[in-house]
């Protein structure tokens, strides 16, 4: 039951990764085989974006080169961790001088498929649905939401955070239209999977799940679950284990007037 199990969660885990590299643009040339992306592990990818955001503050800083001796401090990670993290995205370090940084920082959205924007769908313009399609981040992760679309007759053809809500019946058409292969689901859970099945036949073949359900899909198409519940459990977890910030071993002394 374990080994099927640890099978199942490996699965998984190959699925997730091959969602960076699947859904991107047309692959440049020196950009890593999806191969390569499953290779490098999740952990690795999930590291990835925080070295990218320390090395752009670098750069902005007017730093040209960084050692993965920096990097692994600041990300309390051991260095032998870091230069295999890097390794995989085909970078190459200079002897005492590091990664240029320009190069490690092409390198890196590269080998996430983050140097040619991709185009996506959200579907489930609620509350959720309105704040991603207003988070200007994005666009530095090379996506751009490019059309949302609803079911409530209350919201089509509304402009909301520069997007026209469109009806998901002229989902399928906008996506072969576009060449569009990822979706953004933010439906309640009652929906969640019929409006899956719609995106999948619709030609969607990744789906990030802001859903509180767990998709079942074809093969062929892949799924990251991004779970609130999961993550607040995780923090007030935590919190309820954090210890408690030690009193100072000298007393405040109030100094009393003459």
């Amino acid at each position: 039951m374990k080994a099927h199990s640890a099978g199942s969660k490996r699965a998984r885990q190959a699925q997730t990764i091959s969602l960076l590299a699947e859904l991107s643009a047309a692959t440049p040339a020196g950009t890593p085989s999806a191969e390569a992306v499953q290779a490098a592990g999740v952990a690795c990818v999930k590291r990835l974006p925080a070295y990218l955001q320390m090395l752009r503050v670098l750069q902005g800083e007017g730093q040209e080169y960084v050692s993965g001796t920096l990097l692994a401090t600041t990300h309390s990670l051991e260095p032998v961790i870091v230069r295999k993290d890097l390794a995989v995205t085909g970078a190459v370090g200079m002897p005492r001088r590091g990664f240029q940084i320009a190069d490690l920082i092409s390198a890196i959205e590269r080998f996430l498929g983050w140097n040619n924007q991709t185009k996506a769908v959200l579907v489930g313009v609620g509350h959720l649905g309105t704040a991603l399609l207003g988070y200007q981040g994005f666009e530095n992760l090379g996506l751009r939401i490019a059309g949302a679309f609803d079911r409530d007759p209350a919201k089509i053809g509304k402009w909301i955070q520069g997007r026209r809500v469109q009806p998901v019946s002229q989902l399928a058409a906008f996506v072969r239209r576009g060449g569009i292969r990822l979706g953004v689901l933010t439906v309640p859970a009652a929906a969640a999977q019929e409006t899956t099945d719609l995106m999948i036949r619709a030609g969607i073949r990744g789906i990030w799940n802001f859903s509180p359900v767990r998709l079942e899909v074809p093969a062929g198409v892949v799924t990251q679950k991004e779970d609130l519940a999961e993550g607040l459990a995780v923090l007030s977890h935590k919190l309820q284990h954090v210890h408690p910030i030690e009193r100072a071993s000298q007393p405040l002394t109030v100094q009393s007037r003459p």
